[in-house]
């Protein structure tokens, strides 16, 4: 693929899900989520380390929208009725970015849940039509990777957990964020949150039934995944680590 092409709002062929570059794209995230991991105690222990990788994750989100709106102006194909960041994770990216900066904890409550199930969920049925190595395929994955790697950080590194209280308030704010982006969908006449209908490439809504009741089904979807992220990564561990261990004396069998 020529520089032009790599570009070129034009392609040749689409985006495959769960094609070979799909799955090596998910790798690639995962496996810098695992580093992070790995490395969470370096940076814990380094204040000037961990102001720097705020910054420089900070960076590469607002660069990554900063560069989608170039793009779109570069090929002129930028919309306000499909351009403006009123998806889900344009909203979480953007917010992920000031949380990193502000070390904001009313954020993190919100964008644990709803900028990782979210930017989860796009990673793994992505809304993209440009396949590897195209710039937008590139893109795509680095800003949705690094939403995620926005929150990972605060909890293992900066040591911020949610709550049970984080999960209702995560939902409040998203029907808040869902009627006003129905709003600008109605007075712009777009499909933001696809609250109008459903995207044209293949997703997990299209498991969820027809418009409107797949917006129902959605916000069950939500509510389970986000209780499950909680019992799963907090409640569990937390309520396992409270047992008391039980020593067998010497004259045990």
């Amino acid at each position: 693929m020529n520089a032009a092409a790599f570009f070129d709002r034009r392609h040749e062929t689409d985006f495959a899900m769960f094609s070979p570059s799909h799955f090596i794209a998910l790798a690639v995230v995962i496996l810098i989520c695992i580093l992070l991991y790995i490395n969470r105690n370096a940076l814990r222990s380094h204040p000037a380390r961990r102001k720097l990788f705020r910054i420089l994750l900070a960076g590469l989100l607002l660069s990554s929208e900063a560069a989608l709106h170039i793009w779109y102006l570069s090929q002129d194909i930028w919309k306000n009725g499909l351009s403006l960041p009123l998806e889900l994770c344009g909203i979480t990216l953007l917010l992920s970015a000031v949380m990193l900066l502000t070390r904001s904890r009313l954020l993190y409550s919100f964008l644990y849940f709803a900028g990782i199930g979210g930017a989860g969920i796009a990673l793994l049925t992505p809304n993209l039509v440009y396949p590897f190595p195209h710039f937008r395929f590139l893109l795509f994955f680095a800003a949705h990777g690094a939403i995620v790697l926005a929150s990972l950080y605060m909890t293992w590194v900066e040591g911020y957990k949610p709550t049970l209280r984080s999960v209702f308030f995560t939902m409040l704010c998203l029907n808040i964020v869902a009627a006003c982006v129905y709003a600008a969908n109605t007075m712009l006449g777009s499909n933001y949150m696809f609250l109008a209908h459903k995207p044209s490439t293949f997703s997990v809504l299209d498991y969820f039934g027809p418009y409107p009741y797949y917006l129902l089904v959605e916000e069950a979807f939500a509510l389970i995944l986000f209780l499950l992220m909680y019992l799963v990564f907090f409640w569990l561990p937390q309520r396992s680590s409270r047992i008391p261990v039980q020593t067998r004396s010497s004259g045990d069998i």
